[in-house]
């Protein structure tokens, strides 16, 4: 997949001819050797060499001359998935000492995207036939009878968000004595956050199974963003909102905050010991090894993150008065704390000092800048996590290896990276109080979303310079830089604008299906890890070389865990931890 036949013919009389490539998406990277093509025999008879090209990205090629050291000619094409194609060395009619580089197409490539816009369409076709049956349900003897079987008070009765209630009043809660939470409101739960987790979630499990093996959809090689990158840190957002919801709710009742914080230690403690289980699954070669087990991990990042950033509210929070407008100043020693963590973020990635690195490099090492620091890849953050945890057991392949070459094991979800995945949750946290200190305000909520998206918009702007790789930080999931943050959190104030519009205000749309797995998250994420090599989710394919059969397997193993997720919705099972 993502690769053409390129077949060179060289008439070129005067030496052997060296090829060499650069992808248009590796930033400062030297030209990596191809194919050496001999020296053509005799006029009108070509010496000929064919090679595989890369499909992904536009491409360069470099001709030189292996006698006299110089370059025969350099060509920038896009080549097309499974195309064929001739390039003809050859010299000007009239004269042998200049040579002419023409391409030839000799088969076309296929439309690898088809089967994409196939999906699409039947995807849209799902969602009309849903509307359509969703329109009878609501009809009054449908609905009636319908009602009698469910109880859906109940059901929200029993949800309680595994890493904090997505509700302005906790659902009830055996800690708390009976009187406590019978003076309380009616539950209110926001659809919007639980559809916006959901979202984030589908997203991930489908991008982790795959993605259909479309470049696109997996994680960026270094500065940028692909569909894959986005997910993540919105997941995160929505766990910081979630936090400042469930913890107001609860401190409202009168729940102890020293109660809270056995909870808040436990669900952490969990979260990482699940995370380690999860990234090192060779249960059949016997217990797991010390010597090559990987520490850091999507779950434990979150169980770290959710553990400073519900204490912090834990420390400063206190029960909500209605209609505030105090959702900023309040908390000033909370916005001081994460000002302070994020001043450590700069100063140890610009100041600390790497061996044989170059203080405050952000690059990916390898080829890229031109060659000068194959070692250096994430800087100060590659160095703290090589330091502190050892090369062995951090991960091994990280995605700058495929572009750039890296000669040493990075890991994404490093210590260092850690800080700022604090700072997005406590964004996320800022989102919830917005929503607790402008309750039932709709106006306010979404003006204010639409100025946090604004202002975060802005500050992201400044960093990168508006571009890719010249600014001042580049946006970097590997790294998580702060304009990674910012520009993530960007879209998400702007997203859960829209869906509390449109779920939440107007209830134009009722979040699902993504309301289904967002609700059981946890449970959906580890699931979909655990039995990832298992029939119905994966199966064995007539032809792996082929985007189809690869989208397709991912697509049904996402949607089977859309409708696993909907029928532990319809059953009340959710995974509380």
């Amino acid at each position: 997949m993502d690769q053409a036949l390129l077949i060179i013919h060289n008439e070129f009389l005067h030496g052997d001819l060296n090829v060499y490539w650069l992808s248009d998406h590796c930033y400062q990277c030297l030209y990596q050797f191809l194919v050496s093509v001999p020296v053509s025999p005799k006029p009108g008879h070509p010496s000929i060499a064919a090679v595989a090209v890369s499909s992904q990205h536009p491409v360069t090629l470099l001709l030189n001359d292996t006698l006299e050291k110089k370059e025969i000619c350099r060509i920038h094409y896009v080549f097309g998935e499974f195309g064929n194609y001739s390039l003809w060395v050859k010299p000007h009619y009239g004269s042998i000492n200049q040579m002419s580089c023409d391409m030839v197409v000799n088969e076309n490539p296929v439309n690898s995207n088809l089967p994409i816009y196939i999906a699409f369409l039947i995807y849209i076709a799902i969602l009309i036939s849903s509307s359509v049956g969703n329109f009878f349900v609501k009809l009054d003897p449908v609905r009636n009878w319908l009602y009698k079987k469910m109880n859906p008070r109940e059901t929200d009765r029993l949800i309680n968000s595994e890493l904090g209630s997505p509700t302005r009043a906790e659902s009830y809660s055996s800690d708390l004595q009976v009187e406590a939470w019978r003076l309380t409101t009616p539950v209110h739960r926001l659809r919007s956050l639980d559809t916006f987790r959901g979202i984030a979630l589908i997203i991930m499990i489908f991008v982790n199974y795959g993605g259909g093996k479309y470049w696109f959809f997996k994680h960026e090689s270094w500065n940028g963003l692909t569909v894959a990158d986005l997910v993540f840190p919105w997941f995160v957002f929505i766990m910081g909102s979630s936090i400042a919801l469930s913890l107001s709710s609860m401190l409202r009742r009168g729940c102890s905050k020293w109660k809270l914080l056995g909870k808040i230690l436990w669900r952490s403690l969990l979260l990482c010991v699940m995370g380690v289980l999860i990234v090192n699954p060779n249960y059949c070669l016997g217990p797991l090894s010390w010597d090559k087990l990987r520490i850091p991990g999507v779950l434990q990042r979150l169980g770290l993150t959710y553990l400073v950033v519900a204490v912090l509210e834990l420390l400063f929070a206190r029960a909500v008065p209605e209609n505030s407008t105090m959702d900023i100043i309040s908390y000033w020693p909370q916005w001081i704390f994460i000002l302070m963590l994020e001043a450590v973020w700069v100063c140890v990635t610009f100041l600390l000092p790497v061996p044989g690195c170059p203080t405050g490099y952000l690059g990916p090492g390898g080829i890229g800048d031109f060659g000068k620091y194959p070692n250096c890849t994430g800087g100060a953050a590659g160095y703290i996590d090589r330091w502190l945890l050892g090369e062995d057991h951090i991960y091994q392949h990280p995605s700058p290896n495929v572009i750039y070459h890296t000669k040493v094991a990075y890991d994404p979800e490093g210590l260092l990276g850690t800080i700022n995945s604090i700072v997005m949750a406590f964004l996320g946290v800022q989102a919830g109080k917005i929503l607790l200190f402008y309750k039932d305000q709709h106006k306010q909520i979404l003006l204010r979303f639409l100025l946090w998206s604004a202002m975060l918009g802005i500050i992201s702007g400044v960093l990168t310079k508006f571009s890719q790789n010249e600014g001042f930080i580049p946006v970097n999931k590997n790294l998580w830089s702060i304009s990674y943050v910012t520009t993530l959190s960007f879209f998400a104030f702007l997203l859960l604008l829209f869906m509390y519009f449109l779920v939440d205000v107007a209830r134009l749309w009722s979040g699902a299906p993504f309301f289904y797995p967002g609700m059981n998250s946890i449970l959906v994420y580890v699931g979909h890890e655990v039995f990832e090599n298992y029939f119905p989710f994966q199966w064995k394919m007539e032809d792996y070389q082929s985007h189809k059969e690869h989208l397709t397997q991912n697509l049904v193993a996402t949607s089977l865990w859309v409708v696993i997720a909907y029928v532990l919705y319809r059953k009340r099972i959710f995974w509380k931890i």
